[in-house]
């Protein structure tokens, strides 16, 4: 069997039946479905619920998204054109409120939009889909390039402790915090992946445990719990982690449990690296107190994975979908320009030079 990081494209559009397909990560490992999605309802949905996932994937799925929002649109002038267009993008933009990626690709396909004014209506369509387009492909060399600079700062042989799931399936390709796990496989590093389960929706177990074993890496899976008892242990040497949204002064928001990760490294003295496309960061979000995080549903707490509810009915839940790891407890942030060290206010924006 090919390495997913080969063979699986969670996102793609097919063009000539006006379809945005997905790999539907909700049902996964048990299944490996694609969802064939032609509503812009639909698409909302899936980022909304998770179908779709991992801040980059939400990026693209948006782009193609707005794109085919856009593409029958029966405007016979560019300002009833640009209308339609804005409908559909405010629309996408409602689904998921932290993930930076959904915005930044939704403001550079309308830049696109903008820089195409004058033309007919056919030919900035047609800008559109190549926008959307090279969201995709520049992902993949973006995330090539973020798993090449995290190979400088690990050694063979290294245990690799990672959160969430921030792979292939999360992205064009390769994925940020797991793109060093399959370049380093490619070049016989042997890493030892210890993969948090990541409740409540066990983004670790379902998604990452998956990919990586079927890649043949030695990947681990653990309980959230029991990052603490390996790191004592030594069996963890750096920590890899994704990001949704990284803010000027170096905060970063991940998946919820990323900041006691953090905590704990710290603690053991193991280096903590935030693995972010710089289009995930965002300069003028001064702080992490400046990022929305996301409320979620109690059922996925109290009775989503179980047969039978596993709390007391009616219980109070909170169930933020992020946390926000400062600053200080992070060892540098990889992005595809290079390393970003503290003091971040001063490293990040050199990064985009």
């Amino acid at each position: 069997m090919g390495k997913p990081v080969d063979v699986i494209q969670s996102v793609r559009l097919d063009d000539e039946n006006d379809t945005l397909i997905l790999l539907d990560q909700t049902v996964l490992p048990n299944e490996k479905n694609f969802l064939y999605l032609k509503e812009l309802k639909d698409i909302w949905d899936a980022i909304y619920h998770l179908k779709v996932r991992g801040a980059p994937a939400i990026g693209i799925a948006a782009a193609y998204g707005v794109y085919l929002g856009t593409k029958h649109s029966g405007a016979e002038s560019y300002e009833e054109l640009y209308q339609d267009f804005k409908k559909a993008k405010e629309y996408l933009a409602s689904s998921r409120p932290t993930a930076v990626n959904l915005f930044w690709a939704l403001d550079r396909m309308e830049a696109r939009l903008r820089k195409e004014e004058g033309k007919a209506g056919a030919e900035i369509k047609e800008a559109l889909k190549e926008e959307a387009e090279k969201i995709r492909a520049e992902d993949e060399k973006v995330c090539k390039s973020i798993g090449h600079h995290a190979l400088s700062v690990l050694e063979p042989g290294w245990g690799i402790l990672t959160h969430c799931n921030a792979g292939t399936i999360a992205t064009a390709k390769y994925g940020t915090a797991l793109a060093p796990i399959y370049l380093g496989q490619e070049k016989g590093y042997d890493f030892k992946v210890y993969a948090d389960e990541t409740r409540p929706l066990l983004q670790g177990a379902r998604l990452t445990a998956w990919e990586l074993k079927e890649a043949g890496v030695d990947v681990t899976l653990i309980c959230d719990n029991m990052a603490s008892i390996v790191m004592k242990e030594e069996k963890i040497q750096a920590v890899l982690v994704g990001c949704d949204r990284v803010a000027a002064n170096g905060d970063a928001a991940n998946k919820i449990g990323t900041s006691g990760v953090a905590i704990l490294a710290k603690h053991y003295k193991i280096p903590f690296y935030v693995c972010a496309p710089l289009s995930t960061v965002d300069l003028a979000c001064k702080t992490g107190d400046d990022i929305h995080i996301e409320l979620r549903p109690s059922e996925e707490i109290t009775s989503k994975w179980y047969e039978k509810p596993m709390a007391p009915e009616g219980v109070q839940t909170y169930n933020p979908a992020f946390d926000v790891t400062d600053n200080e407890l992070i060892t540098g942030i990889i992005t595809e320009n290079g390393i970003a060290y503290a003091p971040f206010t001063e490293s990040l924006p050199k990064m985009f030079k």
